[in-house]
């Protein structure tokens, strides 16, 4: 049957989107293809070489079909898992041999034209990287699991509930539906589960300042003796704070308050067209650096802890550079989660890095004054396709399954629209040229930078399967600062191996003081520790403590006086609000 008559109309749709985020990377991967063509023909015995072995792989695959159809017993060597694919973990895939054919026809020839985008000779390393990516993302969209009549499970739950599911992931597709904006936005968790400052970001605390980017929160302590240096937690301007401070079981914000630290919390504005004109200068005076001057005058301390997570990492170690070329020693010890100083290697991001992307988002920005971040977020679930985009549209859509309340998902889902000025600026220097850590190649509110000028005592968490930040190049921030520093890897990802807290012990990690030139080998000397990350970070946070001192209260300060309970406003506000 051809392949359109199975084309389902969430599957189309999705494909749309993903088209959308494309097209302004349509002629960077036109180019690639072009040039992958010519070198296909100018090397036919790599060509022929592939061909052949995919024939082997189809003959095979037709040869067991045929001796199960006549009912001779199946070599057991011939048997092929799903290599952890959840789009086909389900029995019926192996049980029944002709969907088992179909799935493993279409993971050969992934696996064949994967490898000739790879290591097709003559092409650059970039251009292999998008014919790669690009080639995937055609091939999961394709795969039978995505189609009704080529899914046995959807065949299976057709049959047994009489289309029911089928009515139902109706419903789910339509409600995700977004016929205003044009838009098809695949719900990942249930979206009336959670309402933040209800059950998400529910720690109490009180807002104490804000201004046109941020506003300031401080947590209301927990023990009555409180570490002498407050914590300073700079979230990402990309996504909103709240993933710190998800559930109480789950909250790091909750459980540093719980550990006797007086919390300073920046809860990023979402951007919209009166943020226009504000630089990543501005982000960085109006934001961490004017939360140092308001810890200090309601705190009375000239020395703070800082972190920074993922983007506001990258805020952190531009404002400790700074700092250093201004002569000021105001954080006594940094911690910098997922966080990317050096763009060497980026990962698969890199892309959607390129001067034609990047020169289209500019024009967005100016022409909205803000860059939407509904196609941003496609791009990250573009870069885990199978779980984060094909595997709720066989679930919800297909199966008809309702969706699961998930807190991380949930978040996730509650994007943010990104500063224009700002992320362009970011996006040119730093993943585009990697000049911040060349010496005195950025120029960062009127002074030159030099990040290996950096001595603060630093805790550098990566996380061993993180998508957007690989470990081993975070690892190089090891090597650029010159203060001693310890280099932890989470397991797990992004997020979750991040937002790992000790109640769970889901996720271990590795941990040491000694950081060798070289990441393998860092690796090597390094032994794997169970439970979370948090407890060896709360030791280390411990020492530069600065002793102890009464709790202090929020609101108490008669130059800050309460503006509004935590979580605020300006976590609140979504992109639809910002149109």
């Amino acid at each position: 049957m051809s392949l359109l008559k199975n084309l389902t109309p969430s599957s189309l749709q999705a494909q749309y989107q993903m088209a959308r985020v494309m097209a302004g990377l349509s002629a960077d991967v036109g180019k690639s293809y072009a040039q992958w063509m010519t070198a296909l023909a100018l090397h036919p015995a790599f060509v022929m070489k592939h061909s052949v072995s995919l024939t082997g792989d189809y003959l095979g695959i037709s040869g067991e079909l045929l001796r199960q159809a006549v009912g001779s017993p199946v070599n057991g060597n011939a048997a092929h898992g799903t290599n952890g694919d959840r789009r086909f973990s389900g029995a019926s895939w192996e049980r029944r041999p002709v969907f088992n054919a179909v799935r493993r026809a279409w993971q050969a020839t992934t696996k064949t034209a994967l490898s000739l985008a790879e290591g097709t000779p003559g092409l650059d390393e970039d251009t292999a990287r998008k014919l790669r990516f690009f080639t995937g993302q055609f091939l999961d969209a394709m795969a039978p699991s995505n189609f009704a009549l080529s899914n046995p499970e959807v065949l299976a739950a057709t049959k047994d509930s009489k289309g029911r599911n089928l009515v139902e992931g109706v419903r789910n597709f339509w409600s995700d539906l977004d016929l205003k904006h044009g838009r098809l936005k695949i719900s990942m968790s249930d979206m009336g589960a959670f309402k933040v400052g209800r059950d998400l970001a529910v720690t109490p605390g009180k807002v104490i300042y804000q201004n046109e980017l941020m506003q300031l929160i401080q947590y209301t302590p927990s023990t009555a003796k409180v570490a002498r240096r407050p914590l300073l937690i700079i979230p990402p301007w990309l996504n909103k704070f709240y993933v710190l401070d998800m559930q109480p079981s789950n909250s790091l914000v909750r459980w540093a308050v719980d550990q006797g630290h007086t919390v300073f919390l920046i809860s990023w504005v979402n951007p919209n067209g009166e943020t226009r004109d504000k630089t990543f200068d501005d982000y960085m005076l109006e934001g961490p650096l004017t939360a140092l001057d308001v810890i200090k005058d309601l705190t009375g301390q000239d020395e703070v802890n800082a972190m920074g997570y993922c983007l506001g990492g990258i805020l952190l170690t531009t404002m400790l550079a700074w700092l250093e070329a201004k002569g000021r020693k105001p954080i006594r010890s940094a911690t910098f989660m997922t966080t990317l100083v050096d763009y060497t290697d980026v990962g698969d991001i890199k892309v959607f890095v390129s001067d034609e992307l990047v020169d289209r988002l500019e024009a967005v920005g100016r022409a909205k004054g803000f860059i939407p971040g509904d196609n941003v977020s496609w791009g990250f679930r573009m870069l885990r396709a199978p779980d984060l985009i094909w595997s709720f549209i066989i679930n919800h859509y297909l199966l008809g399954k309702p969706r699961v309340p998930f807190d991380l998902l949930y978040w996730n889902e509650d994007a943010t629209n990104m500063p224009a000025a700002c992320h362009i600026w970011f996006m040119r220097n730093m993943y585009m040229r990697n000049l911040l850590r060349e010496p005195n190649a950025l120029e960062v509110a009127g002074e030159p930078i030099d990040v290996t000028r950096i001595t603060t005592p630093s805790y550098i968490l990566a996380t061993r399967d993180d998508h957007i930040a690989p470990w081993k190049t975070c690892y190089e921030t090891s090597q650029l600062f010159s203060g001693p520093n310890r280099f932890v890897l989470g397991n797990s990802g992004h997020i979750a191996g991040a937002i790992n807290p000790p109640t769970k012990v889901k996720y271990g990690y590795r941990a040491g003081n000694e950081t060798p030139p070289d990441a393998n080998d860092w690796f090597a000397t390094t032994e794997e520790h169970a439970g979370s990350w948090w407890l060896d970070w709360g030791k280390w946070l411990k020492r530069h403590a600065g002793g102890q001192v009464n709790a202090r209260q929020p609101g108490k300060h008669k130059d800050y006086p309460v503006i509004e309970d935590a979580p605020g406003s300006y976590v609140r506000r979504t992109m639809d609000e910002t149109r």
